[in-house]
């Protein structure tokens, strides 16, 4: 049965390209032709399978039992529904658009768990663990995903918490291993589905209460841990139904989840149980009684001016940069300084924005070279030889509160040495907080100067002002 292998092949393949992939979206450089990869992988992975569908239907039904049309219905809406959300999302819609994604993922592997739950598939314990495993993984990606979405996007505006929540938190997921367990464990069919049916309904929940009391500022890494549940869910249904390309991409996303949300954590310099189970993130946090100094606001065009005779600048960005689409004018802003012979870079922060390289992201979308953008830790000492710096949106990330005040809830989290630049610029559109909820040092220090305003109209008015002076 020579097409019974070359499904196997064909798996070998995808699997493969999911690894080349991934490896090729470690930079900038290369992200592009390795999102392309996967999906070249993930294409033929789908066209094996419907090759066993369509030329050896015995075989599909004792794996799973199938409906060849309902499967082309659900591929042409999904990838139509992905075509027309990924050309029309915004860039600050990304966020969002990832968490319901990532979400998918996770409850799509829950319901292949459920088809084999409810069809009695789970012939032995092994197979049964496995299974109603990824059916709970993938049940908390789900909703947990859809909570995270509801907070990035203002639906929900606050963490929602109540006395004893991580008890009641604690009795829901034991409640779900145990009807987890007895529905593995049960000899009836009704018995078992009535269970199963609990057990859902349990897991599901559970995705909700754990991530309802998050702060809004620990969002980045939720998304990035839900990325890893979904990962391991589905290399966990791989593993039920034989599939070795669900496992190997499962198990290679699960891993990369994994690796990102500790990288990410140790950049806020927090454990992942303090993200999952504090009350980082709310709003009523202040360190006001401790300010010294005042603000200070500026007009574009001075700011402008400043830069331009500079030797050197740094820039920021934001999510305020991604709120105002004013990607493109940032970088017309930059050749205009590169022209004059300013020596300009990036400086990004891993949790700048609302998700794991939010800020990357909208700085290739604009066309700006890989070359003079750099990470946190390759840029951090040059602040302090640098004529300006550029702060566009960002907040809590370039707070020196960090450094120096021990009672603030943001303390130890490594920042961006902004304020030791010798001049700051923050555009900004107000004086609010950052997500953290604590108020920002560097607005008050010496060397510091507010550029008030929505940065794209900002930004004009800098580049007009570039403009109108006359060549050095």
């Amino acid at each position: 049965m020579p097409l019974a292998y070359l499904e196997g092949l064909g798996g070998l393949l995808a699997a493969g390209l999911f690894i080349f992939g991934l490896k090729r979206m470690s930079s900038p450089v290369t992200a592009l032709s390795g999102i392309k990869a996967a999906g070249a992988g993930m294409l033929i992975a789908v066209a094996s399978a419907f090759l066993v569908l369509t030329r050896l239907p015995q075989v599909a039904e004792s794996r799973l039992p199938t409906n060849l049309a309902l499967a082309v219905i659900a591929l042409a809406l999904g990838g139509g529904w992905a075509l027309w959300s990924g050309r029309k999302v915004a860039m600050t819609g990304m966020p969002q658009m990832v968490a319901l994604y990532n979400g998918m993922g996770g409850g799509a592997a829950a319901a292949i768990a459920a088809a084999e739950i409810f069809r009695g598939a789970m012939p032995d314990t092994l197979l049964a663990g496995a299974t109603l495993a990824g059916a709970l993984i993938g049940s908390v990606s789900l909703t947990g995903s859809v909570i995270a979405w509801a907070k990035l996007d203002g639906k929900i505006d606050r963490p929602w918490r109540f006395a004893g929540q991580q008890y009641v938190n604690a009795a829901v997921f034991v409640a779900a291993l145990v009807l987890g367990g007895a529905t593995a464990l049960a000899s009836d069919g009704v018995q078992a589905t009535m269970l199963a049916g609990a057990f859902f309904i349990v897991a599901l929940a559970f995705g909700v209460l754990m991530t309802l009391p998050i702060g809004g500022a620990d969002m980045p890494v939720v998304i990035s841990l839900y990325n890893a549940f979904t990962g391991l869910a589905v290399a966990l249904e791989g593993y039920a139904l034989a599939n070795p390309a669900l496992m190997i991409a499962g198990m290679v996303v699960g891993s990369a989840g994994t690796l990102l949300t500790v990288l990410m954590a140790k950049a806020m310099n927090r454990s992942l149980t303090n993200v999952l189970f504090s009350n980082f993130g709310d709003v009523a946090v202040s360190t006001d009684s401790q300010i010294a100094g005042r603000i200070k606001s500026v007009e574009a065009s001075d700011a402008a001016t400043a830069m331009r005779y500079a030797a050197s600048v740094i820039i920021v960005p934001g999510y305020g940069l991604a709120v105002a689409q004013a990607q493109q004018k940032l970088y017309e802003f930059v050749k205009q300084l590169q022209a004059a012979g300013v020596d300009v870079k990036f400086a990004m922060h891993p949790v700048a924005g609302r998700m794991p390289g939010h800020m990357n992201v909208l700085l290739a979308e604009a066309g700006v070279p890989y070359d003079i953008i750099f990470d946190m830790e390759d840029i951090n000492d040059a602040f302090a030889s640098t004529d300006v710096a550029l702060v566009i949106g960002a907040n809590d990330v370039v707070n020196p509160a960090a450094r120096t005040d021990k009672s603030s809830p943001i303390y130890g989290m490594p920042i961006l040495d902004v304020d030791r630049a010798h001049q700051v610029y923050v555009i900004k559109r107000g004086q609010g907080k950052g997500y953290a909820g604590v108020e920002n040092l560097l607005f008050y220090a010496d060397n510091c100067n507010m550029v008030y305003g929505d940065a794209q109209a900002v930004l004009t008015q800098m580049v007009q002002s570039v403009k109108e002076l006359a060549p050095a």
